[in-house]
């Protein structure tokens, strides 16, 4: 991997906090062994010490989350004037893993936990705002560093309703003016990134549904709740009243994932179940799609007499980009790789819990490009052969220090 110098790239300007050939060659390391050993959810124990003895071997104080995986670590005065004047810019990464198996079958790294995987990328945010904490640190003891920064790492972003919400009760966001965060794109070549203003994700919540009634002989339907008619009809008509209660430009979509219900042709169940998630492009829709879910469902179980039991899991909002956080991304960017390092990208329909993050303060989240060169293979996330060009290590710690550094130069 060949060290570029700051003149590399077209267009930028001359900004402190290159990233130290050696200080890159360990983050790809750190990536590759977090690659190794994947942990789920509130279960990041291995991660989370080996970020801690890191940043403190780096002078740094980082504090172990309340929940016991994660941390959170300041850089400068948060306390002093300037602190307390425009509020602390926060870097997040997610440090969690999924519980799929790792099918790459020629990668020296692969993971070595059967069923997990880091398939999400979360390990290179993990190594980016780690990087970026480093190089801030450094500047920080010469006295570049015009503004405090906190780095937070968070547990649980894979696990509903989202590791943020119990992040941001241990105080992760307290003094907290701006936060920033990227994500791994498969579809962006590394090098790049992709900014859009306003909403960059979808809304995900989880839906389950028992239907219940008394059962009875196929023979006498009209003398019992037909429960199987009554599952079909949820599963078809629900997703279609709902359509037809809100604006169609809000992108709210009930889709299951799973229906059960009976054991013997010729008789009428007593128990049926469903299950499947809402999404949805537009926060205000989001807020109102549980009550619309919930009218949608009763009304038409009760043609069939079905008796209803709903369980409906709040996930995450959508990630809505705050437009001059963006702005401030898209600068960043281009200072240190010119304005054709930046694309504009569009709304997501996966879901992200950086957005609990965002009902507090403002934030925006970018697309770093992971994509080899000259890969044309259309690939995805969470999925077992995920990997990525670590390279975009690089470029995110770039991102991060050039956000920081502009963040404090542009608030006087």
């Amino acid at each position: 991997m060949s060290r570029e110098s700051e003149a590399d790239h077209p267009g930028e300007a001359v900004l402190p906090g290159a990233l130290p050939e050696a200080l890159r060659a360990e983050l790809v390391a750190f990536r590759r062994d977090m690659h190794m050993h994947p942990e789920l959810g509130n279960q990041e124990f291995r991660t989370t010490a080996a970020l801690k003895e890191r940043l403190e071997r780096a002078g740094l104080e980082p504090r172990v989350l309340d929940l016991g995986t994660g941390l959170v670590c300041d850089i400068g005065d948060v306390g002093g004037s300037e602190g307390e004047r425009f509020g602390v810019l926060a870097l997040r990464a997610d440090i969690d893993a999924l519980p799929i198996p790792d099918t790459k079958t020629d990668c020296a790294y692969r993971s070595t936990v059967p069923d997990r995987a880091h398939a999400c990328g979360h390990d290179v945010h993990t190594a980016v705002v780690l990087g970026a904490g480093l190089v801030l640190a450094d500047l920080h003891r010469q006295g570049l560093l015009p503004r405090p920064v906190r780095l937070i790492f968070q547990p649980a972003e894979e696990v509903l309703p989202g590791g943020a919400s119990d992040a941001i009760k241990s105080g992760v966001l307290e003094g907290v003016g701006r936060i920033i965060a990227v994500h791994c794109d498969p579809k962006v070549d590394a090098g790049r990134i992709g900014l859009r203003h306003g909403p960059i994700t979808s809304a995900c919540d989880r839906l389950e549904i028992s239907l219940d009634g008394p059962g009875g002989h196929t023979a006498r339907p009209h003398l019992t709740t037909d429960l199987v008619t009554a599952a079909a009809r949820v599963a078809t008509d629900v997703p279609a009243l709902v359509a037809r209660r809100i604006d169609g430009r809000s992108g709210l979509a009930v889709t299951w994932g799973r229906i059960e219900s009976g054991h013997a042709c010729n008789v009428i169940p007593q128990h049926a179940e469903l299950a499947g998630t809402v999404r949805c492009l537009d926060l205000d829709a989001w807020r109102a799609a549980p009550d619309l879910v919930h009218a949608a469902v009763d009304e038409i179980a009760g043609i069939y007499r079905a008796k209803t039991e709903i369980n409906y899991v709040r996930g995450v909002p959508p990630v809505v980009n705050n437009p001059d956080v963006t702005d401030l991304l898209r600068d960043a960017m281009t200072a240190r790789r010119g304005q054709d390092a930046v694309e504009d990208t569009s709304q997501s329909l996966g879901g992200e819990d950086f957005s609990w993050y965002l009902e507090h303060v403002p934030g925006a989240m970018a697309r770093l490009g992971v994509r080899r060169s000259g890969d044309r293979v259309s690939r995805d996330l969470h999925q077992g052969d995920f990997d990525a060009d670590e390279a975009a290590i690089t470029v995110g710690v770039e991102l991060f220090t050039a956000a920081a550094l502009l963040d404090g130069a542009a608030r006087p």
